[in-house]
C-alpha cells in the first residue's frame, strides 16, 4: 500500500487560480510578440511548446528556452504566418460575399463554407499541437502529420475543429480587451483535445 508520503499532494482552488493566470499571461504573450505579424508563427510555436510542456511535465519552460524557441521559430514561422493570413482572408472574403448576396449561392453555399472553415480550423489546430510537440519549430513537418492525422483520425480533427470554433465564437463576443486572455486558454484547450485523442508522435528536432 502506498505510503501517505508517496501519494503526489493534492491540487485545490490556489493551483486552479495559478494554472489560469499563467495559460492568462501566456495568451497576453503571445499576442504582444505576434504584434509585428510576421513574428505570429514564431509565437504561437513558442506558446504551443510550452502549453506542450506544462502538460506533459507539469512545469513551464524556463525564459531562456522560451528565448531560444522564439528565436529558432522566427524565420520558419514567416511562411506559416503568410499562408494563414492568406487562408483567413479567403474565407472572410467568401463568408461575407455569401451572407450580403453579393454572390450566388445563398444559404447553401454560407453552411458549404462554414464546414470548410470549421475543418480548416481543426486542420490548423493540429498543426499548432504538433508543432508545440516538436518545440515551436517544424512547420513543415508538421502540415503532412496533421493531414495524416485528420485522414486517419477524422473524430480528432473534428474533436478539435469544435474546441477551435467555440475559442473563435467567444473570441468575437468576448470584449476586445480579453481576446489575448482566450488564446492561452484556446491553446490549452486543442492540446487537452489532442491528448485525449490520438496524433501522429514526433520527435524532437
Amino acid at each position: 500500500m502506498e505510503s501517505r508520503a508517496e501519494q503526489p499532494p493534492r491540487r485545490d482552488w490556489r493551483d486552479t487560480v495559478r494554472d489560469g493566470a499563467d495559460l492568462a499571461l501566456l495568451g497576453i504573450l503571445t499576442v504582444l510578440a505576434s504584434a509585428p505579424v510576421l513574428t505570429a508563427g514564431a509565437a504561437i510555436g513558442t506558446a504551443s511548446a510550452a502549453v506542450h510542456d506544462w502538460l506533459a511535465t507539469g512545469s513551464w519552460p524556463t525564459a531562456r528556452q522560451i528565448i531560444s524557441r522564439f528565436g529558432r521559430g522566427l524565420l520558419p514561422g514567416v511562411p506559416a504566418t503568410l499562408l494563414g493570413l492568406a487562408a483567413v482572408g479567403l474565407l472572410a472574403t467568401n463568408l461575407t460575399a455569401l451572407a450580403t448576396g453579393r454572390v450566388p449561392g445563398g444559404g447553401v453555399g454560407l453552411v458549404a463554407t462554414v464546414v470548410v472553415a470549421a475543418a480548416l480550423l481543426g486542420y490548423a489546430a493540429a498543426i499548432v499541437v504538433e508543432v508545440g510537440r516538436t518545440g515551436g519549430t517544424g512547420w513543415a513537418a508538421a502540415v503532412p502529420r496533421a493531414a495524416r492525422t485528420c485522414l486517419d483520425h477524422p473524430a480528432t480533427c473534428a474533436a478539435l475543429a469544435g474546441t477551435s470554433l467555440v475559442a473563435v465564437l467567444l473570441g468575437v463576443l468576448v470584449t476586445p480587451v480579453a481576446v489575448p486572455i482566450l488564446a492561452g486558454y484556446a491553446l490549452a484547450a486543442v492540446h487537452a483535445v489532442a491528448r485525449r485523442r490520438p496524433l501522429t508522435r514526433a520527435e524532437l528536432s
